[in-house]
């Protein structure tokens, strides 16, 4: 499975601009860390009626997408929106990646 972030907005936003996407491979990651993001993926796929684009001024919204098997799951939600389950996934991500 591969994982894609992507942040948009907020007061950063002309700084985001410059920086690629973050992604990772499961491949590259210990089982156990595979096994827990597969389940925050999970956990993060909303209903399809769940989603709402609310906008705040100066928000950072947030993209993620799941590329497994051949199919793609792109989330998008933003700061004043996003569920707790997708919060889990999102800090997550942030964590592995700060720790890279």
């Amino acid at each position: 499975m591969k994982v894609t972030l992507e942040t948009h907005g907020g007061q950063a936003a002309a700084i985001n601009l410059r920086l690629p996407p973050k992604v990772l491979d499961t491949d590259t990651l210990p089982e156990d860390a595979s096994a827990e993001l597969a389940r925050l993926v999970a956990g993060a796929v909303p209903a399809p009626a769940a989603e709402r684009p609310d906008r705040a001024r100066d928000a950072m919204s947030y993209t993620i997408t799941v590329d497994d098997d051949g199919r793609s799951t792109v989330l998008t939600q933003s700061d004043t929106t996003m569920s707790p389950a997708f919060a889990s996934l999102l800090s997550w991500l942030e964590t592995h990646f700060a720790q890279q």
